[in-house]
């Protein structure tokens, strides 16, 4: 269990911020479906409910803060486009609310960022430059160009805006579901475990909050057990969306802390197995990060048995080849 650090207003205006969210989302695009599986509720022994964001346009829930975050921003701030960071869900989401409200973007990537994911986002019209090293050396790279430019730089995490929009997931769960005993959520930078976290701990304070780590990339995790953020040596796994160091001072780890979910963190055999499940048995193919997701239930499922517990399926963009591999791995 994690030690709360006691700030229950910075929550409350998160959830705030995010009924606000959710509210200028539904201008854009109806709410993601939530649908009971049949099938996972025999495997895992509870109610399962996917939570579908790889429905959602640019095929991941990365749309929700991008779109909250440009939509705020001033004419002039417009006019000068912004500047962000992403491995590739968040960089293809700003590229495409840029697109759609005529606002330039740039996207800083890690040179080693999935090439379809970079080629998406320069089809939506973003300059893309690519960096050597981790995911956090592009993040870095991107803050200094934007303060240098004078450009608006979206965090891919560490934003009040982003995280608010993320938030509107959680909003929306609130809203569709009768019973919910827990949600789980995959965790990268965190802004999806903050936004989601304090929408229901302000709409269904009775629902458990599950984040799902990869073994191979917890530094999230390891910020928050030493209250700040701290070097992790990562190594490559499925769920690449969450993969990458997180940024000093980031305000997700407080938020995290905060909210103290339940924390799990799953094996790179039990990422594929899950993708393969959802594959069997809802015909989908999704991402590392999704599976990771009803991993992180396998997890814990024993806790909420006989409970309702939705599960969020971050994202779709995966190319088949990889999809391919995960299906064949040893298990």
């Amino acid at each position: 269990m994690l030690a709360k650090t006691g700030d229950p207003s910075r929550l409350a205006r998160v959830a705030a911020d995010a009924r606000e969210a959710e509210r200028r989302l539904r201008a854009r695009t109806p709410p993601s479906p939530l649908v009971h599986s049949r099938a996972l509720s025999r495997v895992y022994g509870c109610e399962v409910y996917l939570k579908c964001e790889h429905l959602l346009p640019t095929g991941s829930f990365k749309f929700r803060g991008a779109f909250n975050k440009l939509s705020r921003l001033p004419p002039e701030s417009r006019a000068r486009g912004v500047i962000a960071a992403s491995t590739g869900n968040h960089g293809l989401a700003v590229a495409t609310a840029g697109r759609e409200m005529r606002i330039p973007v740039t996207v800083h990537a890690p040179r080693l960022a999935s090439r379809a994911k970079l080629d998406a986002m320069v089809d939506q019209g973003a300059e893309v430059i690519l960096h050597a090293g981790e995911p956090l050396v592009a993040e870095q790279a991107a803050r200094a160009a934007a303060t240098h430019e004078g450009r608006p730089y979206v965090s891919p995490y560490n934003d009040l805006e982003v995280i608010a929009g993320q938030g509107s997931l959680g909003v929306e769960l609130a809203h569709q579901a009768a019973r919910l005993d827990a949600v789980v959520v995959s965790v990268g930078g965190g802004g999806l475990l903050a936004g989601v976290g304090a929408a229901l701990k302000d709409m269904r304070p009775e629902t458990r909050l599950v984040g799902a780590w990869p073994v191979n990339a917890p530094s999230l995790l390891r910020a928050i057990e030493h209250g700040r953020a701290v070097s992790v040596e990562e190594s490559p796994t499925l769920s690449d969306a969450t993969a990458g160091g997180v940024e000093p001072g980031a305000m997700t780890i407080d938020l995290a802390s905060d909210l103290a979910p339940l924390c799990v963190e799953v094996e790179e055999a039990r990422i594929a197995a899950a993708m393969r499940r959802l594959a069997e048995h809802e015909h989908w193919m999704v991402e590392g990060a999704a599976g990771l997701a009803l991993a992180g239930l396998e997890a814990c499922a024993d806790q909420f048995a006989g409970g309702s517990v939705a599960v969020v399926l971050c994202g779709r963009n995966i190319t088949l080849e990889r999809f391919l591999d995960a299906m064949n791995a040893p298990h």
